[in-house]
């Protein structure tokens, strides 16, 4: 088969889908990824052939706020969640469905695979006549800038003359890396949903040396806040929580933080600017981060606690459906402070029934199917192709 994946040009969009065309590629089949032009490297380390579509949701959000007249930093949430339907709903979908038509006209693939929020892959699939999936990067959820994202979709896929709705892959069947126990139960029952196993995937790179030589009786705690988030203020109170616990904690403060703003760290504590999480995770004891889907889909997988921080988008919804699952505990506003992190990180690496809970997760992702097997099955989903 020749398959073309696309996905909008970020980390916690792209990463997901990396494993499955990786995996289709080595077994045989003629494997394109198209994304924003500056995402491209990332892509082609895989040793995969990157195409050109659209932009990154960071240029297009930086477009936008362009346009603002004053400080955008001052703009109201519902301003903000305005903004960000705009640029999910009309700019990329538009920006990535122009790029993808004559890609798509010229390659003519059997199947187009394209990331949950990339609607623009969609769209062109749709109006080339070529079949399509939708591949998600997580949990679906329920948040405030999604209804937002959700309408203007909507009108921008009526615009297309294409019908359905993004909560359900316009009918498309949906690679589901999300374990089915705290998957949305409206998803579950609407969606046409291939079950697949959240695989990781990280930039090629070394773990620190103190990481893989070190006692491995004594705990070792991840922190991040992913690479859209530099909210030094909660990392400071973070570290302050954790640094008190008999415990390491490696911080990857990631490209938004400003590091000099965290001042002196403890000794316990190690800064790193990256890691590469996927290699990372088997070194854990828990994981204490802003809920994005990538490194909650990842600490299911290593069977780890979850102390979540959410920082916005879906990150609160994430971490609801964790702690209702067992496997974590969350702080937000007033409640995310250093003696809150020392608190709910010695209940998470103590309590037994956490521990107990986070193992049954994470043998339910163990025995989901693997990206190899699931390529194998893909065509008797699609019997044109």
């Amino acid at each position: 088969m020749r398959m073309i994946f696309t996905a909008l040009g970020g980390y916690g969009h792209a990463f997901p889908l990396i494993p499955l065309a990786v995996a289709a590629r080595d077994a045989g089949h003629d494997v394109s990824f198209a994304t924003a032009a500056s995402f491209l490297p990332n892509i082609e380390r895989a040793g995969i052939t990157g195409l050109q579509a659209g932009s990154t949701p960071q240029e297009a959000f930086m477009e936008e706020l362009n346009k603002v007249d004053g400080d955008p930093r001052g703009l109201p949430p519902d301003a903000l969640h305005q903004i960000t339907g705009r640029v999910f709903g009309e700019i990329l979908p538009r920006a990535v469905a122009a790029d993808l038509e004559p890609v798509l006209a010229e390659w003519r693939p059997d199947l187009v695979i394209y990331e949950t929020m990339n609607a623009g892959g969609a769209f062109a699939a749709k109006l080339a006549g070529i079949p399509s999936a939708s591949h998600n990067f997580g949990r679906v959820a329920e948040y405030e800038a999604g209804k937002e994202i959700r309408e203007q979709v909507g009108t921008t896929a009526a615009e297309f003359g294409v019908e359905g709705e993004l909560e359900t892959a316009f009918g498309d069947p949906v690679l589901d890396i999300c374990p089915e126990s705290v998957q949305s139960l409206e998803f579950l029952a609407a969606a046409k949903r291939i079950p697949l196993r959240p695989t990781g995937w990280s930039t090629p790179g070394d773990l620190p040396a103190w990481i893989t030589g070190r006692d491995r009786s004594r705990p070792l705690a991840y922190l991040t806040l992913g690479t859209q988030y530099g909210n030094t203020d909660v990392l400071t109170e973070a570290i302050a929580g954790l640094a008190v616990l008999d415990i390491d904690v490696l911080v990857a403060t990631g490209p938004a933080v400003e590091v000099e703003l965290l001042g002196d760290v403890p000794g316990n504590v190690r800064l790193e600017r990256w890691v590469p999480q996927h290699e990372l995770l088997p070194h854990l004891d828990i994981v204490v981060h802003h809920g994005g889907s990538g490194t909650t889909m990842g600490a299911f997988g290593a069977g780890l606690p979850q102390l979540f921080l959410p920082q916005g988008a879906d990150q609160l919804a994430n971490a609801e459906a964790s702690v209702k699952a067992g496997v974590a505990a969350q702080l937000v506003d007033d409640d995310l402070t250093a003696e809150g992190v020392t608190e709910k990180t010695r209940a998470l690496l103590t309590d037994t029934a956490v521990r107990d809970a986070v193992r049954a997760l994470a043998k339910e992702v163990a025995a989901m199917p693997a990206p190899a097997e699931v390529v194998t099955t893909l065509p008797g989903y699609f019997p044109s192709t």
